[in-house]
């Protein structure tokens, strides 16, 4: 049985460690997928929060914008600068035409086009990334190895002393053996002596007398 339960805990661990490998793999998403970053073709529809909704962000991963460098542009701002479409003073410019954003913290990350009057066409996107990677795994993990739980050791008796069954709850002594139990304030009965070797002798050596004296009286009799 020990070594089932070992076993077990051990596969356990294993998947959980898989998990935790796999978890800390990060991701790298392209912004747009194969159309990239560009001008949406509907003004009054905006497919990158779309598009964004469907994907999960975690500590780690990071986007890829592609764009013509010479047509186009990335800038990270502040929640009241991607509502109003203000690309003065971003919190970070890029204009390679293949920008890599890695997220360094959880929360809401906000990126609009540096191009004049394209963000109010809604090329921009927020991305809210989750809490730290690995966190949830780093629980199953510590999960997984507290599942076995130990066998307490069994009681031993102290040095010198035989741990034995009460008479009472031994199948193998007789009734007359169990000791009586008394009421409380009661003494407990004392259980009948045997007869002694003495008293079996006196009842003998009466009965012997008794016969001899009705045989004696029997001759009288006949006389």
């Amino acid at each position: 049985m020990a070594k089932v339960t070992s076993k077990g805990a051990h596969t356990c661990g294993v998947l959980a460690l898989l998990m935790l490998v796999h978890g800390a793999v990060a991701t790298e998403f392209r912004v747009g997928g194969a159309n990239g970053w560009t001008l949406p073709p509907d003004p009054n529809f905006n497919p990158y929060n779309q598009w964004a909704e469907m994907h999960r962000f975690q500590i780690g991963d990071s986007l890829l914008f592609t764009y013509p460098p010479d047509k186009d542009s990335v800038l990270q701002v502040t929640k009241e600068k991607y509502d109003s479409c203000i690309v003065d003073d971003p919190i970070a410019s890029f204009k390679d035409g293949n920008t890599l954003v890695s997220f360094n913290q959880s929360g809401p990350h906000y990126f609009i086009s540096g191009t004049s009057g394209n963000c109010l066409k809604n090329e921009k996107i927020v991305a809210i990334v989750m809490a730290e990677r690995g966190s949830v795994h780093r629980s199953i993990v510590s999960n997984s190895t507290n599942a076995t739980a130990p066998v307490p050791a069994p009681v031993q008796s102290p040095p010198g002393i035989t741990p034995s069954t009460p008479p009472e709850m031994n199948p193998l002594t007789p009734p007359e053996m169990v000791p009586a139990i008394a009421p409380a304030g009661e003494a407990s009965p004392s259980p009948p002596a045997p007869p002694s070797g003495n008293g079996a002798s006196s009842l003998l050596k009466s009965s012997v007398a008794s016969v001899g004296a009705l045989f004696g009286t029997s001759l009288l009799l006949a006389l």
